[in-house]
């Protein structure tokens, strides 16, 4: 029987509408996940980089202190090669990288922070997460208390650990009668004008802020452990050191990878705390040295310089967990 007109012009139409169907149709539950998140990926690429591939494109031209124009002659890689070869420190704030003053090179000053702050924020998070995973009495209000700090904006968190340590105002430090911090030999009289002091008070504020996000994520992931593991681990004769490391630290491990990606990526990028602290001129950091040698000095080369080896140190940086948490969903 002949198929009318009418249908077979309706069916030449449908033909790519019932294709893509079933194409989306015979997709894994992986690829569309990926399909529906192309979107928001594409456009989230967009913003990212297109930011990203302006600095660089800055960076490639000399330092133009005095003219009208914010970009001098095209000197391509000369502001990366004086910086990284120190040919720019008299130019500078504080010098990008000296390892004869790790304490006031911003390059070692942004690494030394980073690493310390997210081991210390790693530990304690866990213990904090380990106790709240526990039942008892009152465990919602300790949740309550342990995210109080978190929620707090940087700018008064800043103040709080300024008068804190401030000397005749904080009751940490005394010049007069020196407290236990100063007789042990870990604070000076002044220690938000020393380096090495005001890096130990950063660390220890960022610490009390962001330990608590560190929590909140490794217990979603010890709440999404199988309990019966445990069980079994008991009727075995595990201890609890060994539950903890046979069960426990293997299934936790890639959320304890996310939650310390994303606090890597806010150390090597903070400015705020420091800013409201002690200020960058005594503790500067990458994004200090960005915003200093921007605004103060008026080198946009430099600074674009800087902002982008910053972002590549963050890009490797992500590189490396993503491979080390591709290999722990490989191992689980």
């Amino acid at each position: 029987m002949a198929m009318p007109e009418g249908g077979v012009r309706e069916t030449e139409r449908s033909g790519p509408y019932v294709a893509a169907v079933r194409w989306v149709e015979n997709l894994s539950d992986t690829q569309f996940a990926y399909l529906l998140l192309t979107p928001v990926m594409v456009l989230l690429t967009v913003i990212a980089f297109w930011p990203l591939l302006s600095t660089f494109r800055m960076s490639l031209f000399a330092d133009n202190l005095v003219g009208a124009e914010a970009l001098g002659e095209f000197v391509g890689l000369q502001n990366y090669v004086e910086l990284l070869s120190g040919q720019r420190d008299a130019l500078l704030v504080r010098p990008f990288f000296d390892l004869k003053a790790p304490f006031t090179s911003a390059l070692t000053v942004t690494l030394i922070f980073t690493v310390v702050s997210v081991f210390l924020e790693t530990l304690v998070g866990f213990a904090q997460a380990l106790v709240l995973d526990q039942n008892f009495r009152g465990r919602r209000w300790v949740r309550v208390a342990i995210i109080i700090p978190w929620a707090i904006p940087i700018v008064i968190q800043g103040m709080i650990f300024y008068l804190l340590f401030q000397p005749g105002i904080g009751f940490l430090v005394n010049p007069e009668n020196p407290t236990i911090l100063q007789q042990l030999g870990i604070l000076g009289e002044t220690p938000l004008a020393t380096p090495v002091d005001s890096l130990i008070i950063l660390v220890v504020a960022d610490v009390w802020k962001t330990s608590a996000f560190m929590a909140l994520i490794i217990l979603a992931g010890l709440q999404s452990v199988d309990r019966s593991l445990y069980d079994v681990g008991r009727v075995a004769g595990a201890s609890k050191w060994q539950q903890f490391k046979m069960i426990t630290l293997p299934l936790v491990l890639p959320s304890v990878l996310v939650a310390m990606l994303f606090r890597t990526i806010g150390a090597m990028r903070i400015y705020g705390l420091i800013e409201t602290v002690v200020g960058c001129n005594t503790v500067p950091s990458l994004s200090c040295l960005v915003v200093t040698t921007f605004q103060g000095s008026r080198m946009y080369g430099t600074s674009a310089a800087v902002a982008f080896i910053t972002a590549a140190l963050i890009g490797v940086v992500v590189s490396v967990y993503i491979v080390k948490y591709a290999d722990t969903q490989e191992m689980a």
